[in-house]
């Protein structure tokens, strides 16, 4: 266990709406999910940081696009490079070390200790990571678990994404969560209509609203807000089963058929 207050857990942010997910102290870095390695290195320039570690999540090229670039970068700036970790069960070039399920670290600078998840639906060998800071936990969801909602299945099944998301449930429920991609506003618009009459998703339509508006991110969350909102792990609450079999009548009333068939509603939903 490590206990270490000086650990800091940001979003950069990259394209039209994703996050870099940054965790630094005062002096080392690691980052998740690099698709752009430009405002990566403009900040550790910025705050003179030297990057210890890449984790990538899957193999999209808006995770592991940046990843070439930094390793460039830090080849002339720093006098290690960084160690670049990702899913095991997929080919991502750049990656020096394959992890999977129960697979675990223990960092010394940004001091944290890191959990591997298989959480495979959005591809079909993604994977999260849970940090213990000593003082928070966070896990970084890629493109699985997004603020209430969750990835397009492209490359798993419905029960595989299920079962992903079920992992992320059963989380400690103070953890934060660390999704790749404003999606929020969007994925809230569904959720109501989903489930209209859920107080805490009516409140969290409000805060998050005004956050964007500020300019600010509407992440992290916390499993504990995510289960109270989110409809994609709320398929065992009769509220939402009727919602899903009122649109889509004669569906089995369990848990994965009603989750398939919100997942496939989100996938058309405008």
């Amino acid at each position: 266990m490590v206990n270490n207050k000086s650990v800091q857990v940001l979003p950069i942010s990259a394209y039209d709406d994703n996050y870099v997910w940054l965790l630094r102290d005062d002096h080392a870095c690691l980052v998740v999910d690099p698709g752009d390695a430009q405002p990566v290195i403009a900040y550790l320039k910025e705050h003179r940081l030297v990057l210890k570690m890449i984790l990538i999540t899957h193999h999209h090229a808006d995770h592991v696009g940046g990843i070439a670039e930094l390793i460039d970068w830090c080849e002339k700036q720093q006098a290690e490079l960084p160690i670049v970790y990702g899913p095991s069960g997929e080919d991502i070039p750049g990656i020096d070390e394959g992890l999977m399920q129960g697979d675990s670290l223990h960092i010394q600078s940004p001091a944290c200790d890191l959990m591997v998840l298989d959480v495979p639906g959005h591809t079909a060998g993604h994977i999260a990571y849970f940090i213990d800071t000593g003082t928070t936990q966070h896990v970084f969801s890629g493109d699985t678990l997004f603020a209430c909602g969750c990835g397009r299945i492209f490359e798993g099944t419905p029960q595989q994404m299920f079962s992903s998301l079920e992992k992320f449930s059963q989380l400690p429920p103070t953890t934060l969560v660390h999704a790749a991609h404003e999606y929020t506003l969007s994925n809230i618009r569904f959720a109501l209509e989903v489930e209209p009459g859920n107080q805490d998703l009516q409140d969290w339509a409000v805060r998050a609203k005004a956050l964007r508006q500020a300019g600010k991110p509407t992440l992290p969350t916390t499993i504990d807000h995510e289960l109270k909102v989110n409809p994609f792990l709320r398929s065992h609450i009769q509220a939402v089963m009727a919602r899903a079999i009122s649109h889509q009548p004669g569906l089995a009333k369990t848990p994965l058929a009603v989750f398939t068939a919100l997942r496939a509603w989100k996938d058309v939903f405008k």
